[in-house]
């Protein structure tokens, strides 16, 4: 049996482009996308905490050190320069696969920046 899980997630980044012209629907910058374990051309889901639009799309490369996170093509009517968005990843396990499973979350803070990892979310409480 396999389980779809949340493989990898960028909390709260900042959309800094929304290019409706461009190929490609959402680029984030590499050395985001290789601390979240996110794949170039990986299908993601974009959840936009300004509007409540949910959309799914796909990871390109964007320029490493850059912070950027672009919106591309039709997706771009879904986010606007400034909205706040966690970007997310989930992939098939394997009941043993499960056994060491750890997501990859990475949170940002202002313009972008990389405030901290984790491969946990704390107990929501009361």
């Amino acid at each position: 049996m396999q389980s779809t899980m949340l493989k990898a997630k960028l909390h709260q980044a900042q959309v800094t482009h929304a290019e409706l012209e461009y190929e490609g629907s959402c680029a984030i910058d590499g050395d985001m996308l290789d601390m979240a374990g996110i794949q170039e051309y990986e299908q993601i889901q974009i959840y936009n905490l300004n509007n409540g639009e949910r959309f799914t799309t796909y990871a390109i490369r964007g320029e490493s050190g850059s912070r950027m996170i672009s919106v591309n093509g039709a997706a771009a009517h879904k986010a606007d320069v400034g909205d706040r968005v966690i970007i997310c990843a989930y992939a098939g396990y394997s009941s043993s696969e499960l056994l060491n499973f750890k997501p990859r979350l990475v949170y940002l803070g202002p313009d972008n920046e990389i405030v901290r990892s984790s491969n946990a979310i704390p107990v929501q409480v009361a």
